[in-house]
């Protein structure tokens, strides 16, 4: 087999439908053989998510008990970015939370302080299995009277543990079209969250591949991003669709013989 990846230092992984799938009862899918070939060749990586329900030593921990050695700081969710974001940027800001506790946690972490009355600098939005019409007119009023809008990302959806299920995508829509406003969205395909990890690594584009299941977050942001993907058909997407592709495998531990 020809080693197409083998001038490639950066691997980013997507994270639900590549390593594991479902949300509560997840099921690993691969990824050990993968990350240890990697770590023998002296190869970087980041796992690149949209989850912004967990944290990243949630993740982190998670990803070491399926026995798929990542560090911690390799993990990069849209709720670690996000925060940091806002913080490298604004400094220490006041927000008002669409989203569960994992996103809670990375915002507190960089030094941002949460409240709920009218007092806010910017409405942060991840996904948020208990959303309800009063959270999400509060935060259009909010955004209407001032505040800024960042979205974790704003993908359709994500893999549960029953198949492809609503993602943070349609709370932000929401929220934009009853204030007016546009988020600046961090996620998947949002091209920001790529650029932050090449900036992280200290990588150019031309040295990074992006491994992912879905075409339009992993595969849409890569090639915005100008780096190339490679779809893996263990999650939500099967086909290319028009995609210029790397390569296409059915899991994520297939890029070993690449290497």
């Amino acid at each position: 087999m020809k080693r197409i990846l083998r001038r490639k230092r950066l691997f980013l992984f997507d994270l639900d439908g590549v390593f594991y799938r479902g949300k509560e009862s997840r099921v690993k899918i691969g990824g050990t053989k993968a990350v240890e070939a990697l770590r023998t060749e002296g190869r970087e990586l980041f796992v690149l998510t949209n989850n912004s329900t967990d944290t990243a030593e949630t993740v982190c921990q998670r990803l070491v008990e399926f026995d798929i050695p990542v560090k911690m700081e390799e993990v990069l969710t849209s709720g670690r970015m996000a925060a940091e974001y806002l913080r490298d940027r604004h400094g220490p800001v006041r927000y008002f939370l669409v989203g569960e506790g994992g996103l809670d946690s990375e915002m507190r972490r960089c030094g941002h302080t949460r409240v709920e009355g009218e007092e806010s600098d910017y409405v942060v939005i991840g996904l948020d299995r208990g959303v309800t019409y009063e959270l999400l007119d509060h935060a259009a009023r909010l955004a209407r009277n001032g505040a800024g809008i960042v979205a974790t990302h704003d993908s359709a959806l994500f893999m549960y543990k029953s198949g492809p299920a609503m993602a943070a995508g349609p709370l932000v829509r929401a929220i934009e079209y009853a204030s007016g406003k546009r988020a600046t969205v961090i996620g998947k395909p949002s091209p920001l969250m790529f650029r932050m990890a090449l900036k992280r690594a200290g990588r150019k584009r031309q040295e990074a591949v992006m491994i992912g299941d879905q075409l339009d977050t992993d595969i849409s942001g890569a090639v915005r991003a100008g780096i190339d993907p490679i779809l893996v058909t263990s999650g939500i997407d099967k086909e290319a669709k028009g995609y210029r592709l790397l390569a296409k495998l059915a899991n994520v531990d297939d890029i070993v013989p690449l290497l």
